[in-house]
C-alpha cells in the first residue's frame, strides 16, 4: 500500500469518476459548483486500504474546508475543493471528462475555476 495524501485521494477521486465508473455528480449553486466525492469505503477499497487509514484523511480535507459532509447526500466539495477536481480533469483526464461531460459542459465548468 502506497502513502496517501489529499492529492492521492483527489486524484483517485476523479480517476474512479471518469475511468472507472463513467459517473459525476455535479450540483450547481449560486455559489460555484459541488461534486459529490466518493465514500471513504468506496475510496478506501480502490486504493487497497483499511478504511480507517482513509478517514483521518478526509479530517483534514474537513478542515482545509476542501469537502463538506452533507446530512443523506454524502461528502461534497466546496468551492475550493471542486476547483482541485476540475483542475486534475483538466490537466490529466481532459478527453476522459469531455467524453463523459461533453465538450460544452467541460468548458463551462473550466470557465469556472479561479486563476
Amino acid at each position: 500500500m502506497a502513502a496517501l495524501s489529499i492529492e492521492i485521494l483527489f486524484a483517485s477521486a476523479v480517476k474512479l469518476f471518469l475511468v472507472e465508473e463513467h459517473a459525476i455528480s455535479l450540483t450547481f449553486t449560486q455559489e460555484g459548483i459541488s461534486i459529490r466525492f466518493p465514500t471513504t469505503r468506496k475510496l478506501a477499497e480502490y486504493l487497497q486500504a483499511p478504511h480507517y487509514y482513509i478517514l483521518p484523511y478526509f479530517a483534514m480535507m474537513e478542515e482545509q474546508e476542501l469537502v463538506v459532509r452533507a446530512e443523506r447526500v454524502g461528502i461534497m466539495t466546496t468551492k475550493t475543493g471542486s476547483d482541485k477536481i476540475i483542475r486534475i480533469m483538466k490537466e490529466q483526464y481532459q478527453a476522459e471528462s469531455i467524453a463523459l461531460l461533453g465538450p460544452v459542459i467541460f468548458e463551462s465548468i473550466c470557465s469556472q475555476l479561479d486563476p
